[in-house]
């Protein structure tokens, strides 16, 4: 036994202490008795506790598999924090104030101090089986899809029934009668990752971005503490997770609750890794211990139908409904990535309004919007609407490619495994790291880029990959995962691990360091300017090849430290949804075209004199204008033509006299008539460039008016609507000076010294297809099966389908990506068919340009079989230390 830490009978001691010492804020009971006759001991916190039930409350559970002493460890520290800190901390008052807390710092006493004092590796409480067999997984034993189990010693035995087991009977007792738990929190080891609950539908549900905000918070109060980043993972289909378990019973009982798993060990050094586990799980449990108010009977409703009204390049519009009269406003929150935090950092917006609109954003990114109403009175802040997921419109002269490996070119290669590594590609999962049965894992994936075209000019690419299991990886702080890009045509075979452990490295990038892997977050790796240049130069190949790198050696005296990635691929592999993939936003090399003009005009008092260029004032001060057309039907199909770049070139012949203030301009402009009345009456529409002066028109004869990006778009305007691109040379003067001052500009065509209009585009259509027609949908073999009829046009390149449960998704990123390709049919493999929801289809071209969505709501009345992989039954690829997640909690 480690000496600090505390037994149960100290637990009880303390409890009974505090209570004694502070009778207005703790109260302690025995909520049941154990197979040993233990008492399982709850504490009761909240100001004015006698009042305790009729407030808001949050239920926190330790140690229910005997092994996982941070459970026990970290309720009696928080209760030591609160009677520390109650009397002077805001935030921990008003918490007190709202709220109760409910606190079980065991719930497994009698397998607890077993593994205390005898076998420290016990997981089960201390029922006798009958068979010399002593146990039962009390998290097994809850009666929410409970499944019997017929191996008594098994470290996962559920129990001959449903809570036959006193502990599971206490617990559950007491929240039958507690209606005021709106959170529940279970403290497990290990793995540094929040288990949110699930109802086994294998779909989000309503309260899914409460779930994932609600630990989102909890993760970022203890990133603050040491820096480490806990993961958030609900689980993905087909796996079924565990049965009977506690945070799947709260959760069906209408309470948000997730298993905390903390920790890379079980029972830790307490000095370095339980007491730092202890310090950075504080803040959050009082960040939780706050929010339980948000989710009870006093919180402003839901917000309803919280979705997109617009999208462009930079801004996005959103809209919604509220129908409670009671007076309340709403926060938005913006995240550039899924399961974030809200907090004043990315509060984006309050408002009254049923409408937001959210400007200034980047091109091309992915965004994550959450709302909730706020009761304007009592600040109480209500649960959030879904989430909702974009992704802005690309820059006009940007194209971009999501690309994903094929099965066969993406998989792991062991040090010790060779006979196995040609099994381990396009099946389940990555293992990446080391360990002693496995030795040294590398990931491998190769990337075709033969949909890139060859001028593209890559300007953003990114890698992600979704870390699925950290079990394995077991020390605190340990080693970084990275990736190489190695040259292809140095390894002979990438099933090979010598091949691959020897590949010539032309390039070791970016690393991300042990306590930011973070299971059921992706991680990703955007690439820099060098590694953009790298997989530029990989573009003439046709092919980039990629290793993933882990920790390559062990510290003494530890066994693992590997990391498990999903590849969406295999029995286990959860979809196309969680592969990984390659994204590239590229341009274009553009071309070039030189318009001179088609008329050239001085046009001023005393008319129009064709053919001559002269600009400034005659000897009355009147105004002189140059005035310049040019046709652009040399330009390609203005449907598919993108303005990248141009300018104005001109050329005086002559200065100013002496240092006048007159200064000369040129508009982009629109007119009806060549006459000075309506070149005065003129439509400007914009300046181009920057105005000369006395000083350029002395010492330089040529000058560049640049166009920007407004100019760019109305030059192209002019195209499609066949017009000429008119402009008008003026001059300005601040004084009355300026008579007499005329400058002439060069226009002399005959020998091709002229003024000239360059301009550099791109073919890149602009316009998105027609939507896809005719949408149905079907049960076949259990699965959801929808069809379509995808538009007719040369430029289709495929129709991509995303579901959602709650509204129509009017992005392809507003759900869950179920297909994208030409085919007229698909499968929903993963959702449940008894669940109603939204399939949305957009057709899509090579930049691409996606359609407006063809939508269909989809429900069956009959109840659909949902084929689903008994965790207990998985072998997680050979190695014992390879456990799923699920047997952890």
């Amino acid at each position: 036994m480690k000496k600090q830490y505390v037994s149960y009978q100290e637990t009880i001691d303390f409890l009974n202490t505090a209570a004694t010492l502070y009778p207005d804020l703790i109260k302690v009971q025995s909520i049941g008795e154990t197979w040993e006759k233990r008492p399982i001991m709850m504490a009761t916190i909240s100001m004015d506790v006698a009042n305790a039930d009729t407030k808001p409350a949050l239920l926190y559970t330790g140690t229910i598999h005997a092994r996982e002493w941070i459970g026990i460890e970290l309720a009696n520290n928080f209760i030591k924090y609160i009677i520390d800190n109650y009397q002077f901390n805001p935030k921990l008052q008003q918490a007190l104030t709202l709220n109760t807390l409910y606190i079980v710092p065991c719930l497994n006493p009698d397998g607890f101090e077993f593994s205390r004092t005898h076998f420290s590796f016990w997981r089960k409480n201390r029922r006798d089986n009958g068979d010399s067999t002593f146990g039962v997984d009390l998290n097994r034993n809850f009666g929410v899809r409970f499944k019997t189990r017929s191996d008594t010693s098994s470290n996962t035995y559920s129990g001959p029934s449903g809570f036959s087991e006193p502990e599971t009977c206490a617990i559950r007792d007491f929240v039958e009668t507690h209606k005021n738990i709106t959170i529940a929190l279970d403290y497990h080891s290990q793995g540094n990752v929040f288990f949110p609950a699930h109802k086994f539908n294998h779909e989000a549900e309503i309260d899914t971005t409460d779930l994932n905000t609600l630990c989102a918070n909890m993760a970022f109060e203890i990133e603050k503490v040491t820096g480490r980043k806990y993961g958030i993972h609900r689980g993905k289909p087909p796996t079924n997770l565990i049965n009977g378990s506690a945070r799947e019973y709260y959760y069906n009982r209408g309470i948000l609750s997730t298993v905390v798993e903390v920790g890379t060990k079980n029972i830790p050094d307490y000095m370095e890794n339980m007491s730092e586990s202890i310090n950075e799980n504080i803040p959050a449990l009082v960040h939780a211990f706050g929010s339980a108010i948000n989710y009870s009977h006093l919180a402003p409703k839901r917000v309803d139908n919280f979705n997109l009204t617009e999208l462009t390049e930079n801004s996005i519009s959103l809209a919604w409904e509220y129908s409670d009269n009671d007076p309340v406003y709403f926060e938005i929150y913006r995240s550039i990535s899924h399961k974030s935090p809200c907090s004043d950092d990315n509060l984006v917006g309050i408002t009254k309004s049923l409408f937001f609109t959210d400007v200034q954003l980047k091109s091309g990114r992915h965004y994550f919007y959450k709302i909730r109403a706020v009761d304007q009175k009592t600040k109480i802040k209500g649960p959030y609407a879904p989430e909702l997921k974009l992704n802005t419109l690309l820059a006009r002269d940007r194209y971009s490619k999501t690309l994903f490996p094929a099965s066969q070119d993406i998989g792991y290669v062991g040090q010790y495994t060779p006979e196995k590594n040609q099994e381990h590609f396009g099946l389940n999962s990555l293992f990446i790291g080391v360990n002693k049965s496995r030795g040294i894992c590398y990931g491998v994936i190769a990337f075709s880029l033969d949909r890139l075209p060859d001028d593209a000019s890559i300007k953003e690419a990114s890698f992600s990959l979704y870390p699925m299991n950290r079990v394995s990886a077991k020390i605190e702080g340990y080693g970084e995962w990275g990736i190489s890009f190695l040259e292809a045509s140095s390894v002979p075979n990438i099933r090979d691990y010598n091949d691959i452990a020897n590949a010539t490295v032309i390039h070791s990038g970016q690393t991300i360091e042990s306590d930011h892997v973070t299971q059921g977050v992706w991680c990703v790796w955007h690439l820099n300017g060098k590694e953009r240049d790298i997989l530029q130069e990989q573009l003439k190949m046709g092919t980039v090849l990629m290793r993933i790198d882990g920790p390559t050696v062990l510290p003494k005296g530890n066994d693992s430290q590997i990391m498990q990635f999903d590849i969406g691929y295999g029995r286990f592999g959860s979809g196309i949804h969680y592969r990984p993939n390659l994204h590239i936003t590229y341009s274009r090399q553009p071309e070039t075209v030189e318009v001179y003009p088609t008329a050239v005009n001085t046009i001023s008092e005393h008319g129009i004199v064709s053919g001559s260029l002269q600009s400034g004032y005659d000897e009355n001060g009147h105004k002189i204008y140059a005035q310049l057309a040019f046709s652009l039907h040399s330009m390609p199909d203005p449907e598919k033509t993108v303005i990248t770049d141009a300018y104005l070139e001109l050329e005086n012949t002559n200065a100013l006299s002496d240092k006048k203030d007159i200064r000369f301009t040129v508009e982009l402009a629109e007119f009806e008539d060549v006459n000075v009345e309506s070149i005065k009456q003129r439509k400007s529409i914009q300046y181009i460039g920057y105005e000369v002066g006395y000083e350029q028109l002395r010492y330089k004869t040529q000058h560049f008016f640049n166009f920007d990006t407004l100019s760019r778009t109305e030059l192209e305007r002019f195209h499609l609507e066949n017009k000429q691109a008119y402009f008008i040379i003026r001059a300005t003067s601040a004084l009355k000076n300026g008579q007499g001052e005329l400058i002439k500009w060069l226009n002399d065509p005959v020998h091709e010294k002229q003024a000239k209009l360059v301009i550099q585009y791109i073919e890149r259509a602009k316009v998105a297809l027609q939507p896809p027609g005719d949408i149905k949908t079907s049960i076949e073999n259990s699965k959801t099966k929808i069809t379509w009829e995808n538009p007719k046009s040369k430029d289709f390149l495929g129709s991509f389908v995303v579901r959602n449960c709650f509204h129509p998704p009017r992005t392809p990123f507003d759900g869950v990506k179920i297909y994208a390709g030409q085919d007229t049919y698909t499968y929903d493999s993963f959702g449940n068919p008894n669940i109603p929801k939204y399939y949305s289809i957009f057709s899509y071209d090579d930049v691409p340009n996606y359609s407006i969505p063809a939508c269909i709501h989809f429900s069956v009345e009959e109840t659909i079989p949902v084929i689903e992989i008994d965790p207990e039954e998985v072998e997680m690829q050979g190695d014992e230390e390879m456990q799923s997640s699920a047997d952890n909690n």
